[in-house]
This record gives structure tokens, sequence and C-alpha cells, in this order.
């Protein structure tokens, strides 16, 4: 049975996740890192715009749920905050890396199709193409403890099929566990690349090449 949380409680909990990963040095985050956290304009969908005040309570919301655990200064009084949702030796969750990648962009972006998983996983875990990603989903809809994802019907205009977590109260008509067909592969020419991808996977191709930039800056930035 999987936690059924709130718009802002996804967000706090999709923004620990993702931070506890891409800057472990500044984590646990203090209020003020979370609230940014929560409220950046890249990388969230929708963007919010949550108060201090909205992102305490939520965390605190979450920590009564035994979900997010607070650490106060008393000499500072400077709280901070880290996730005990998953990975954690008072986890029931316990997620391999793709897993933990795939589940932290749902909660922070929504339903998404593979090839966009995978555009915006790299600071995350570094799929290698859009076949590990859709084994990875399989693997999630079929968690011994129930569903963690569910695959949505195909919209219109849409090449692939979107993938939804299951941890935000009523799922859409006809969202899925069963298998679904493979995602088109991905072209291996440069040739190809160019002149036969669409305009949304051109976006994805060059969100892909930037994620992977800033790793190899942060690697350097730490050598």
């Amino acid at each position: 049975m999987t936690e059924q949380l709130a718009n802002e409680e996804l967000r706090v909990l999709g923004c620990l996740l993702e931070k506890a990963v891409t800057t472990p040095e500044q984590y646990p985050l203090t209020l003020n890192a979370l609230v940014n956290a929560c409220n950046q304009k890249s990388s969230r969908e929708p963007v919010m715009q949550l108060t201090p005040g909205q992102v305490q309570a939520t965390a605190r919301r979450l920590a009564e749920r035994h979900l997010v655990v607070i650490e106060e200064n008393f000499k500072s009084r400077v709280e901070k905050y880290q996730h005990r949702f998953c990975n954690t030796p008072f986890s029931d969750l316990q997620l391999e890396p793709p897993a933990y990648a795939a589940l932290t962009l749902l909660f922070l972006r929504g339903a998404q199709t593979p090839g966009e998983l995978r555009a915006r996983s790299p600071r995350l875990h570094a799929f290698t193409d859009n076949g590990a990603v859709e084994e990875c989903l399989q693997e999630m809809m079929s968690y011994e403890r129930g569903a963690l994802v569910v695959r949505l019907p195909k919209r219109s205009g849409r090449r692939d099929f979107e993938y939804q977590h299951c941890f935000g109260g009523e799922l859409p008509a006809g969202a899925t566990t069963e298998p679904g067909p493979r995602a088109a592969a991905e072209p291996n020419t440069a040739e190809s690349s160019v002149e036969n991808l669409s305009a949304e996977e051109l976006q994805q191709r060059i969100a892909t090449l930037e994620a992977e930039l800033a790793v190899l800056k942060d690697r350097l930035r730490g050598s």
C-alpha cells in the first residue's frame, strides 16, 4: 500500500530525494534551502510559490507520518530536513538507483514518458537508453508491496506512453500496470537524430546534453 500525498507533500519529498543525491554536501536542507528547492522555476512542474510557513508546516506533517526527519539545533534554532521516505534503516521502501531517480522525477514533474525521464535523470542516475528506463518502470509497476507507478493511456500527439507515480491519490481512468509496447527506438546516426526527430524529441536530446554537461562540470569542480 502506497502513501497518499498532497501536492505540497510530494514537492517537499521530491526535493529532499533529489538534493540528497545531487547536492549531498548541503544535505540535510535548511528551511530556506528547502523553500528554494520547492520553488525552483526549472525542473519543476508545476512551478510553485510556497511560503516558508507552508513548507515548514508540510514538512511537519510529513514528520508526523515518519516520512521526514527534522533536526533542530537548539543553539542556532536552525531546523534541517531530511527524508525518511526510502532507503533508510527506518524505511520499508528500498529502491535501487534507477527506481529512486524515476520516482524522484515523477514526484517533481508529474507524468512523463521514458524518453523524458531519461533526458532529465543524469544527475540522479544515467540510464543507458529508453529501454533501460522502461525496464525500470516495469519493475516498479510489479513492486512486491504494490505498484509504485502506472502506465497512462496514450495522449493525442504523444509518441510514447506516459507513466505516473501512485502516491498522489486517485489515478486517471485507464491507468494500468500491464506491460505496454516498447518506446520507439532512438536513432543511431547523426543524420536520423536530426532529420527524423520531432521538436519535442529534440528538446529532450538538448536537455540530456545539458544535464550531462552539468554532471561533468560538477565532477571537474570536485576534482
